[in-house]
């Protein structure tokens, strides 16, 4: 049972039905849940006793450098699940990832470099987290650079899903960065062993708005999912049967 559970998410059509069903159920509840924690961050919230309102920007920054990690860690897997497995759906998942990861990575970069400014006085540093995490952006772009490169559909997928793969050392190394060497960035304060140090009126829209950014991705990654897999099956004779029906 449990596997052919598994093998139904490797059939395109299965997963495009799926994808379209549930796009809804994740995009309405992202927007609100956002929406309220934009609110919650930018008005509710008090200001810091050492960053006044400037630390408002991390309601946007965290969640941006969190997302970056999570949507690489849901790029590798599904890589190395293409790998194993030779499941197309994984290969179509992994593309998808791919641009809405960079995306999120340059955003963590930009309002970190907004962030630092005021706080550090410079827009850049050379420091651990912030400089992995540039290796972050070019890891992604060199993914999408090396999948474009090949003609072969099958050559693209087997190369960029094995960058993919060992290009997830460097998660850990940003995650860890703070606690292994001398940083700018202070310690973790909300996904740390132990009670947050983060006051309870600035975390709880954190946390709503890393939800909301998560049920974002989710989504958008169904809606571009639907995309890959009608670009990879585009000659499949269950597509010409689902645009008849």
């Amino acid at each position: 049972m449990t596997w052919t559970w598994f093998h139904r998410l490797g059939s395109p059509p299965h997963i495009y039905r799926l994808a379209t069903r549930l796009t809804p159920w994740f995009a309405w509840p992202a927007a609100l849940i956002i929406v309220a924690a934009l609110y919650g961050g930018l008005v509710l919230a008090p200001p810091d006793y050492q960053q006044g309102d400037g630390f408002r920007m991390v309601y946007v920054h965290a969640p941006c450098a969190w997302m970056s990690l999570m949507v690489y860690t849901t790029l590798a897997v599904a890589s190395a699940v293409g790998l194993i497995w030779r499941m197309k759906v994984a290969y179509a998942v992994a593309a998808s990832c791919a641009p809405i990861g960079a995306s999120f990575t340059a955003a963590a970069l930009m309002t970190g470099m907004l962030f630092g400014r005021p706080m550090w006085g410079t827009y850049w540093a050379w420091d651990p987290q912030l400089t992995f995490e540039l290796v972050l952006l070019f890891i992604y772009l060199g993914y999408m650079g090396l999948r474009s490169s090949f003609d072969d559909p099958q050559r693209a997928d087997r190369a960029s899903s094995m960058l993919a793969v060992v290009g997830f050392i460097d998660v850990p190394i940003i995650h860890f960065s703070t606690t292994w060497w001398n940083s700018l960035h202070q310690a973790p304060s909300v996904l740390r062993f132990g009670k947050p140090t983060i006051a309870l009126p600035m975390l709880i829209p954190l946390l709503m708005m890393l939800l909301g950014f998560t049920l974002y991705f989710v989504a958008i990654l169904l809606v571009r999912l639907r995309g890959e897999i009608l670009r990879r099956e585009r000659s499949a004779s269950w597509l010409r049967e689902a645009i008849v029906s």
